[in-house]
């Protein structure tokens, strides 16, 4: 039979064992079993949260993909667990924006990764979207230009030199997720970054680069030197 939180040593309780170490000192699944607060008749809250994190082979972006409905499935865990669970990953993806924007320019690739990174990382279906700045690469902000499938999106060149004009930048960033893994650049993709590329020549702005983002990695135009 189960042995409940309740009946653990009172240093091994989540809840104690953070008030008393601190927050760095607890693992992954018992910061999730605090959000749980109980686990099942068969199960702890931790044992609950490990088996939900192993099952998403301890990758706290896989959990985050889980739909609330997805979630549900686990026996123990109800409509307002899931919601729990999903607004806390919600709030440590838009952390990872927030601390961005505080440097608020782009100097490398990078920067443009984790900028973009919690709009289009972590969805199974293609975005496009611009990063829009200043001369001194300042981030003006970000505009989605379009939505595909499970393998492509399009993007309109008329409608990314519009939010350009209208906003005004000296520079754009072009950025789209591939949900499949691969984060190489397509013949598509690339005949796309050429025909803007030329085009923002004309309009003389500066195409800064073209990232292409998968989970927690990216391909950058730039550094690859295709422009």
């Amino acid at each position: 039979m189960k042995k409940s939180i309740a009946q653990w040593a009172e240093t091994d309780r989540p809840r104690e064992k953070m008030i008393a170490k601190g927050r760095l000192a607890l693992s992954d699944a018992e910061l999730i079993a605090i959000l749980l607060s109980s686990g099942n008749r068969d199960e702890s809250a931790v044992d609950l949260a490990k088996r939900l994190l192993s099952d998403c082979h301890n990758n706290l972006i896989e959990l985050s993909l889980l739909s609330l409905k997805e979630l549900m499935q686990y026996k123990g865990i109800g409509e307002a667990k899931a919601v729990g669970i999903a607004a806390a990953l919600e709030l440590g993806r838009r952390r990872r924006e927030a601390e961005v924007l505080e440097r608020k320019k782009i100097t490398k690739s990078k920067d443009a990764f984790e900028y973009i990174y919690p709009t289009i990382g972590e969805i199974n279906y293609e975005e496009f979207w611009i990063i829009l700045l200043k001369r001194n690469k300042q981030i003006i902000g970000k505009q989605q230009i379009g939505v595909g499938g499970l393998t492509s999106t399009t993007a309109d060149p008329k409608k990314i030199f519009h939010y350009v004009l209208v906003e005004n930048a000296s520079g754009f960033i072009l950025c789209h997720n591939h949900p499949s893994g691969n984060i190489y650049p397509s013949e598509a993709d690339k005949q796309l970054t050429k025909n803007i590329y030329a085009a923002a020549q004309v309009l003389n702005v500066e195409l800064v680069d073209h990232i292409i983002v998968s989970y927690n990695t990216y391909y950058s135009f730039k550094d690859e030197g295709v422009i």
